[in-house]
């Protein structure tokens, strides 16, 4: 269990900290949500250096770090879907990509390969997970006459990039790999 991987597992123990804070209603409570989302998303950054820098990568970290950031995102999609603060349709074609990625590492991974993430399925948990942040922290000042509408504006233009690059990446994905499913 080498420090990368030890980062992995450190970003799925996160996940239950992070919802609990963030369905709370006060303010305070959705900054703690935020910082302890920020960590963990800093995890998934510092995990995949450290592994590449170090010599450190391994079929484990190929194949848990992308459900580690899987179960991050899918967590806090559903918290922000549950409070009204996402369209639930969004959260529904975020979540179904997921799968379907997920579906098609375990159908490679049986076949003898481990499918590491993309450039552009990187891009896209990055912009996931900006939006997250942004969804948990300016929605709620909605009213407030300083952050209110850029708030709104900000988190809409990176909800719909994550989509966008959701939608992009699962097809890109399934197009580079489709070899995994052809029966031989």
């Amino acid at each position: 269990m080498n420090l990368p991987n030890k980062l992995t597992l450190l970003r799925v123990c996160l996940i239950p900290v992070f919802v609990v804070f963030a369905r709370m209603t006060p303010f305070w409570a959705q900054c703690v949500a935020v910082a302890v989302y920020g960590i963990a998303c800093l995890t998934d950054m510092l995990d995949g250096r450290i592994a590449r820098a170090r010599n450190l990568i391994t079929n484990f970290g190929k194949f848990m770090d992308p459900i580690a950031d899987k179960l991050l995102v899918m967590s806090a999609l559903v918290v922000l879907t549950a409070q009204g603060r996402m369209p639930d349709w969004a959260c529904i074609l975020m979540l179904a990509r997921e799968f379907l990625v997920s579906g098609f590492r375990l159908v490679a991974v049986e076949n003898g390969r481990v499918i590491a993430a993309g450039p552009l399925g990187k891009l896209k948990t990055v912009f996931q997970m900006s939006a997250t942040i942004a969804l948990i922290l300016l929605v709620p000042l909605e009213g407030s006459p300083l952050l209110g509408q850029f708030g709104v504006v900000l988190s809409n233009v990176l909800l719909y990039t994550a989509l966008a690059l959701t939608v992009i990446s699962g097809a890109d994905y399934l197009i580079r790999n489709r070899d995994c499913i052809k029966d031989t």
